[in-house]
């Protein structure tokens, strides 16, 4: 009896041993490279998207049942652990596809460090304070303190860095490269501008031009809503990058159905000078015209609001674009309005531009705004906003953003990191590479579904 107890006890063992081993194997098995995991913690972050004053008081008409929190984890009482900033992982070394230059994504110099500009820029972001005093007083105040504490919910693999940097600059434009994305439009002001956070960056243009020119990119110019720009600066602005940047091999010309090429030029809250100034710029009969000089271009506006279209049109501008990455936020950046405004700019010869990002969270330097967050959800909410996108037709797809970090809306690698105060939001189960690969893969479907489409056209 015992002999047998011993047996089946062994036998038993065997068979548990047995067991286990399959599941380890077929663990093994599992692929590393799924494009999605398993969704959980979907409502871990909350954060929102809005850069400009004249867009507050639309945070609070936000419906609840809109709203994909994420919430960033703060006054964690943990051991602090910190995965420092290392070399840029290299890009994909299999063979890309062709870079799309009808593919444009949002890029920002506006960062710096101690190292390369005397001081933090934008790492050290200001928590904004909202507009209504008493909701204010329930967030915290002051500013971020790099390099640990940061103005972003993410935090990026090359740490916080310059743009001064010649080895992030390089390592920026081979991502994009990587993306098989062929236009980066650079956030712009005039030399003697700078946004609130940060200092002038205009003397950065030659040498992102160099690099991107390098890794066969092209430069546009996405121009920022400076202190008193109207038509008459504006003008000034157009002449002076043309004269000083429109040699460059790396400048971005845009051919038309004319076959002219011409400059492109972003205009970021174009909507808050007057149509009639505009005109004055934009129109063959205006005072400041630039159409049919040797300083003419295509000029995109900025719609926010359905009624901006008809201002736009007044203005004398070439096309729109949408920005924010949150669909829902306005009526530019949902979706579901991007067909009729597609029909509203072929009808009167418009370039349709909607803009497309991988999330949006805000949380760090707006705390509350969480309502307007959009999850990434692995990836998932990046490719629904590029499906929808693709289903317009589109002569042109911009992507908000490669770099804007404060708004959570990067496509730039970022990496885990916990701190005693905070635990950043990272792209795991995935690698840091994910939103660049994703984009690379919609970059590939794009080019051929357009090189149909625009034929039909």
């Amino acid at each position: 009896m015992a002999k047998f107890r011993r047996r089946t006890c062994i036998i038993l063992s065997l068979f548990i041993l047995l067991v286990f081993s399959l599941m380890m194997g077929l663990k093994m098995l599992r692929p590393n490279k799924a494009t999605f995991g398993d969704p959980f913690g979907l409502d871990l972050l909350p954060e929102v998207r809005q850069r400009t004053p004249h867009l507050e008081k639309s945070f609070d008409s936000q419906k609840n049942d809109k709203i994909n929190s994420e919430i960033n984890i703060k006054n964690l009482k943990s051991i602090e652990i910190t995965m420092k900033p290392s070399k840029a992982s290299e890009p994909y070394s299999e063979e890309q596809p062709p870079l799309n230059y009808n593919l444009h994504v949002f890029y920002y110099s506006w960062y710096g460090n101690p190292q390369f500009d005397g001081e933090y820029m934008h790492w050290n972001h200001p928590i904004l304070k909202h507009w209504n005093p008493k909701i204010s007083k329930n967030y915290p105040q002051g500013k971020h303190k790099p390099p640990d504490d940061i103005g972003s919910s993410f935090y990026p693999e090359l740490g916080s860095y310059s743009s001064r940097d010649p080895s992030v600059i390089e390592t920026h434009m081979k991502q994009i490269n990587s993306a098989s994305i062929g236009v980066l439009a650079l956030s712009w002001y005039p030399p003697s501008s700078h946004d609130e956070n940060g200092e002038s960056t205009d003397d950065l243009v030659p040498a992102i031009l160099d690099k991107a020119h390098k890794y066969n990119l092209k430069v546009t110019f996405h121009i920022e809503p400076y202190y008193n720009r109207d038509d008459q600066s504006m003008y000034k602005n157009i002449k002076y990058i043309i004269d000083k940047y429109g040699n460059h091999p790396a400048f971005y010309r845009y051919k038309t159905k004319t076959g002219n090429a011409l400059p492109m030029f972003y205009v970021y809250d174009s909507y808050i000078t007057k149509p009639e100034q505009w005109a004055n710029l934009l129109t063959v009969s205006g005072s400041q015209s630039i159409r049919n000089s040797p300083y003419d271009g295509l000029f995109i506006a900025l719609l926010v609001e359905d009624k901006h279209k008809y201002d736009i049109l007044q203005g004398g501008f070439d096309g729109i674009y949408t920005y924010f990455a949150t669909n829902g936020f306005t009526y530019g950046s949902s979706y579901e309005n991007w067909a009729k405004l597609k029909l509203f700019c072929d009808h009167f010869k418009l370039i349709f531009i909607p803009s497309v990002g991988p999330g949006y969270i805000d949380t760090s330097i707006r705390p509350w705004n969480a309502q307007n967050t959009r999850n990434r959800i692995n990836g998932k909410y990046y490719e629904t906003a590029l499906r929808a996108a693709l289903q317009t037709h589109p002569s042109v797809i911009s992507i908000t953003s490669f770099n804007e970090w404060h708004e959570g809306t990067q496509i730039e690698k970022a990496i885990p990191k916990r701190t005693t105060s905070t635990v950043y939001l990272d792209y795991r189960p995935h690698k840091p590479s994910l939103y660049l690969e994703l984009t690379r893969k919609w970059s590939g479907i794009y080019s051929k579904e357009r090189a149909t489409y625009a034929l039909d056209q």
